[in-house]
């Protein structure tokens, strides 16, 4: 008997019992498609983190004002903890020698915005050319403000993508008037849209394409600030050697620390750092889901195992007839084994199908942004195959070692 007869008859065995071995499969189709699901998540979770960290910018330090405290030094002396200021910005250029840029952002949240009948509130950000450079900004309409513009205090925005199609439609933007707040603005540039997070890949939740951009100087000057307030929210700071980036987190925080005379009116946020403990996370989320998934896998092996064995017995005779006509052991080891890795391998066929409609499902009605890669697609179905050769080489030698007479005269 060969192996084209061997795969006949166990396709014969097969299907003639259609509901079982559906059945039998159920645990390698679930197993398998739960490892693509899982892994899909992993895979899309690491990738928004990825794409997170390039809006943050890889070279990149940020340092964020705190919420403001009255706090006292060893001495009893009581320090009034006055936030981020336009000094400090200046003063990291000056004094640390690994920043190349330093870019103050003032931010002021839930802005009308309005164009004619059009309006959103959104956020207004004051801040200075340089952030172009340190969150790789383009602008695919107009230009950025200049540092003219800053100088001068110039009435100038740059608009994020979504506002611009939220206030002008398919309509030019540039160049035409909108009121920011009771004040009008004209529009120097439009912004190329920025990928959006949805908060699962562990950075933030933060939409940069509805943001509205305007000199430092014209925000504090043209919009009320509280004085409890600080004067910089944020200063995003550009280091010029990606492998010193640690380094000038430490000057830096010493830098203020000295400024401020030590108050906890600031924290500052390492990229880097956040990408390490992103990925930490995302691993072991992969190992405990896999490990899930995996045991599913296992289930459906043993239900192969199970079932063949089963088969077996309700087919010695039939074992003990193709033994006397002159079939081998090796010829009812191939049968058995063809068999088992059939089983295996149509239940990682749909579990693969399984998987692409979960991932599907996931990303609907979860939000989460999945990637399907070809290695988990691999993986899944390696594993699937791996599982019939191993949980069915024990029943398929078994029936192998049956004694031809004794099967014959099995009922």
């Amino acid at each position: 008997m060969n192996f084209r007869e061997s795969f006949s008859v166990s396709m014969d065995g097969l299907f003639s019992h259609k509901l079982r071995s559906f059945l039998t499969m159920l645990g390698i189709i679930f197993g398998v498609g739960a490892v693509i699901a899982m892994l899909s998540i992993g895979a899309g979770a690491r990738k928004e983190a990825l794409d997170q960290i390039k809006l943050l910018g890889t070279n990149n330090i940020i340092v964020r004002s705190e919420t403001l405290v009255s706090e006292t030094d060893e001495q009893g002396t009581v320090i009034e903890a006055a936030g981020l200021t336009r000094e400090d910005v200046r003063s990291f250029l000056a004094l640390n020698p690994l920043v190349e840029l330093s870019v103050p952002q003032k931010e002021l949240k839930l802005v009308r915005v309005a164009h004619q009948s059009q309006e959103a509130r959104t956020s207004v950000i004051g801040t200075v050319p340089g952030i172009c450079d340190a969150l790789s900004f383009k602008t695919v309409k107009g230009s950025f403000f200049n540092y003219d513009d800053v100088q001068e205090g110039r009435r100038v925005a740059v608009l994020g993508s979504s506002v611009k199609e939220r206030l002008f439609f398919f309509e030019e933007a540039l160049g035409r008037e909108i009121k920011i707040g009771d004040v009008w603005f004209t529009v120097a540039g439009v912004l190329e849209s920025k990928p959006q997070s949805t908060g699962k890949g562990g950075i933030g939740d933060r939409d940069l394409n509805m943001d509205v951009y305007i000199p430092l100087t014209t925000a504090l000057l043209r919009f009320e600030n509280d004085p409890a307030q600080p004067e910089v929210d944020q200063i995003i700071l550009k280091i010029s050697d990606d492998k010193r980036i640690q380094e000038a987190a430490n000057l830096a925080k010493a830098l203020l620390d000295l400024r401020h005379r030590k108050a906890s009116d600031y924290r500052i946020v390492v990229p880097e750092e956040l990408l390490r403990q992103s990925q930490k996370t995302q691993r072991i989320f992969n190992i405990v889901m896999g490990a899930i998934a995996g045991i599913s896998l296992l289930v459906g092996g043993i239900g192969i195992m199970n079932i063949m064995l089963a088969t077996i017995l309700e087919r010695t005779r039939e074992i003990g007839v193709r033994r006397a006509i002159g079939a081998t052991r090796k010829d009812i080891l191939g049968q058995f084994l063809i068999e088992a890795v059939l089983l295996s391998f149509s239940g990682g066929i749909v579990g693969v199908l399984l998987g692409f409609a979960m991932t599907q499902a996931i990303s609907s009605y979860a939000h989460w942004k999945t990637v399907i890669e070809f290695s988990s697609i691999f993986l899944a179905f390696t594993v699937s195959a791996a599982v019939g050769i191993v949980f069915g080489i024990y029943p398929a030698r078994k029936a192998a070692m049956l004694d031809p007479i004794d099967a014959l005269r099995y009922e």
